[in-house]
């Protein structure tokens, strides 16, 4: 598998535009539980979209990140996950549905664990770049009614090059 041959702790380029890379953010915005669902997912995805949550968000906004397992069948999935998110710098829970859930309510379990005052959804393989994060949560922060979502850009299910959408 082509994401197997890339490292879980790539870099990316800073690929927002200069004008968003200028921006301001107020020094207090609330913190977050980041909340990822999984279902039999590849080792290296799962824990690529880890790492770049933990590599390119401010620590201090990061309340923890949150793994629901949604009745994952793959051994690496079980406790050798476990294992590994125990060594992270950040930190990392998993919890399990026990039964196949379904993507909504595995995020509703996530939801009821979480302790960050906001809650952040992510899929299990995406990847985070430098900038992601202080834009949703300073919306959040000026109106709590709000909802945000980011510009998804795109990666290759070919090579897993990463494409900029913006």
């Amino acid at each position: 598998m082509a994401s197997d041959r890339i490292s879980l702790n790539r870099s990316l380029s800073d690929v927002r535009l200069k004008a968003c890379r200028d921006i301001s953010y107020p020094n207090y915005l609330p913190t977050t539980s980041v909340i990822i669902v999984f279902h039999n997912e590849a080792w290296s995805t799962l824990l690529r979209t880890v790492w770049s949550v933990i590599n390119r968000s401010p620590k201090s906004l990061i309340k923890e990140i949150i793994l629901v397992d949604d009745a994952s069948e793959l051994e690496h999935l079980g406790k050798e996950l476990e294992d590994y998110v125990a060594t992270l710098p950040a930190p990392v829970h998993v919890y399990r549905t026990g039964n196949r859930s379904g993507l909504i309510r595995a995020r509703l379990l996530g939801a009821a664990k979480a302790k960050g005052k906001v809650l952040t959804f992510l899929d299990a393989h995406c990847e985070c770049t430098e900038g992601w994060l202080e834009p949703l949560l300073s919306r959040i922060a000026a109106n709590r009614k709000t909802v945000t979502c980011p510009i998804i850009d795109v990666i290759s299910d070919q090579d897993f090059k990463y494409i900029a959408a913006s």
